[in-house]
């Protein structure tokens, strides 16, 4: 079992325990990668790449599967993994895994983007959650100037050049009834010079780092009380609640993320799958395991053990996982919504030209986004079209 370093060894060991317990005959070595996904994704590639039998289950971010897929390192799982299970699964867990009509992965938890709001402030001032990216920019822009603090700031985002950016840009063009895969779209460029000139360099709305934050950086800032507003994954809410780490802590809600006034509001879906190596010598045994971390009884244990949001839909009514995580009531509605990012065994190489082109796009306050994504949107092109060679 090759997985990410995690940050929760005790649990991932508990569950593992468990697992022995129920199945003696089977011995579950879990092997630790990197922490970053990015280097998982390359040191476990290389290891599929080279048919190495040892590993037997591995981890899959949201956005590998299509890739696994395509090159035949994961197996399909749609006889051990039927329809009647995954209707018990979030719609985009499921759409994540899938690749050409077979599923080649079992969700495990997921993530998805949640606004994070100061509800002290807007208290305050009389102002409601904001429901539009108007409204938001209206609301911060009504507490900056109530407050006269120079050091703080009306938004807090992941706008580095990474893949965040794409999931941060994701929400604002779909919000606005766009995609990214075609970003010279009317609704594409209304949201790129929305994030441009009312986020990134409207004087105050967003820290003048904002284009090398992360979502640590971005955390931080929030977490001191530099921010009215800001977007994260749900993970933050334990550091914000959290007296000791927080300034914030009982002065912030969680609400779904803003959209335009004619579009829906979206969330990037971020979260991990476990996959069956195609050269795995005991993929019945493996395909047990994953049955047992993605069950009902697993994700219970990680979700209050760790906070880690289930992939499965029952737990969101399951009174020791909110007990654990009261904001959790707030997180369905959310992860019903939530929308994967591009499927394509050749996402890496989309995502790298996306991340190029959406920061050089937001950052440059006098450039031609129009012309800029006219070039990106012609490049994605020509990057798909290469499966059709």
């Amino acid at each position: 079992m090759l997985t990410w370093r995690p940050n929760s060894p005790a649990t991932w060991q508990e569950a593992i325990d468990r697992f022995h317990e129920r199945n003696p005959d089977v011995e579950v070595i879990l092997e630790t990668g990197p922490s970053s996904s990015t280097q998982l994704h390359d040191m476990l590639s290389q290891r599929l790449r080279n048919r190495d039998t040892s590993v037997d289950v591995f981890v899959m971010d949201v956005v590998w599967p299509p890739e696994f897929a395509e090159v035949g390192w994961a197996l399909p799982l749609d006889g051990s993994f039927p329809e009647e299970e995954r209707e018990l699964f979030f719609d985009g867990c499921v759409e994540a895994v899938t690749w050409k009509g077979s599923v080649y992965g079992v969700p495990f938890f997921l993530d998805a983007g949640v606004l994070f709001c100061r509800s002290d402030l807007l208290e305050k001032y009389g102002l409601p959650v904001p429901e539009t990216w108007g409204q938001l920019v209206a609301a911060a822009d009504s507490v900056l100037k109530g407050e006269d603090d120079p050091a703080l700031y009306g938004y807090s985002a992941q706008m580095a050049q990474y893949e965040g950016l794409i999931c941060n840009m994701l929400e604002l063009t779909g919000s606005a009834g766009g995609s990214l895969m075609e970003p010279e779209s009317p609704e594409a460029l209304r949201a790129l010079r929305f994030a441009r000139d009312s986020l990134v360099h409207l004087d105050g709305m967003t820290p003048p780092g904002i284009l090398t934050y992360r979502e640590q950086e971005s955390l931080e800032l929030f977490a001191s009380g530099g921010a009215v507003f800001h977007r994260n994954w749900p993970y933050a809410w334990a550091l914000c609640a959290d007296p000791e780490m927080s300034q914030v802590a009982g002065k912030v809600v969680i609400s779904i993320l803003p959209r335009f006034p004619e579009g829906e509001s979206v969330s990037a879906l971020g979260g991990w799958s476990f996959g069956v190596s195609a050269y795995s010598a005991h993929p019945d045994e493996a395909f047990r395991f994953i049955s047992f971390m993605t069950s009902e009884e697993v994700q219970r244990l990680f979700a209050a053990e760790v906070g880690k949001p289930p992939a499965r839909r029952s737990l969101y009514a399951d009174s020791l996982v909110l007990a654990a995580n009261p904001h959790f009531q707030e997180m369905e509605a959310v992860f019903e919504n939530a929308v994967p990012r591009p499927g394509s065994p050749l996402y890496p190489q989309v995502s790298n030209r996306l991340q190029g082109f959406l920061h050089s796009a937001i950052g440059e306050s006098e450039g031609s986004i129009p012309a800029m994504a006219e070039e990106a949107g012609r490049d994605i092109r020509e990057i798909l079209d290469r499966l059709e060679e």
